[in-house]
């Protein structure tokens, strides 16, 4: 009896060992026995592609294929956007190539100078070659008041801090650029006896004018002349 258990004992370890095998079998090794080969696993659509040889392993989606849209500034410097002085002073340049705006900026303070040195003076000769016939009656209207209250205008320019174009243009061939003049000067107004009737001597002060200044650009005369004034 003992050794009849021993033998059955044996066969069912057997039967147990060989189910275990083919069990492991069917799950480790089907790949091996029907030729299929292990799902591929679905490509990453934000993935780059790897290359195998010349082959591509993982295609790019349909929307990652899609050309970049071309930018035609892409490969142009970035230039700053030419606003109305530029604008203007290039349209004086297109009619008159010697045009220089420095020369220019320089003539307007040459200018400024005399127009207040000859307005205080009463030097109308001298004004009526700088200003247009317009302005040139405003500035004699105010000297002849002046003039019929035997009051004298004692005008110093200490300096010209600043002298800035602030616009520019070309209308039927007239070229006008404005400018912006900030200046230190001491005016001291007196009557007849030489009494101070407005202003003061010690005391300098900061004065903004913006001056506009024209040009026929087809007349041969080079000389601008002044064609408005205001106070900022």
């Amino acid at each position: 009896m003992g050794e009849s258990f021993q033998y059955v004992d044996i066969i069912l370890f057997a039967m147990i060992a060989a189910f275990l095998v083919l069990r492991l079998r069917s799950v480790l090794g089907r790949h091996k026995d029907d030729g299929r080969p292990p799902p591929r696993p679905e490509a990453d659509p934000l993935a780059q592609p790897t290359n195998m040889g010349d082959d591509t392993v993982i295609p790019l989606p349909e929307r990652m294929r899609r050309p970049r849209p071309e930018n035609p500034f892409d490969d142009q410097p970035l230039a700053e956007p030419a606003g109305p002085l530029e604008a203007g002073v290039a349209a004086m340049r297109a009619h008159d190539p010697r045009f220089d705006l420095k020369e220019f900026i320089g003539g307007a303070r040459a200018a400024f100078e005399m127009i207040v040195q000859g307005f205080a003076e009463g030097d109308r000769k001298t004004l009526k070659e700088l200003l247009s016939t317009e302005v040139y009656d405003n500035f004699d209207g105010a000297m002849r008041d002046r003039e019929s209250r035997n009051e004298i205008l004692e005008n110093t320019l200490i300096r010209i801090v600043s002298v800035d174009p602030t616009e520019a243009e070309v209308e039927h061939g007239i070229a006008s650029i404005t400018v912006k003049i900030v200046s230190e000067q001491v005016n001291v107004t007196k009557n007849a006896a030489g009494e101070t009737v407005s202003g003061n001597a010690n005391h300098i002060a900061e004065v903004s004018d913006i001056w506009t200044f024209s040009r026929d650009l087809r007349s041969r005369d080079p000389n601008w002349k002044l064609v408005a004034t205001r106070s900022e």
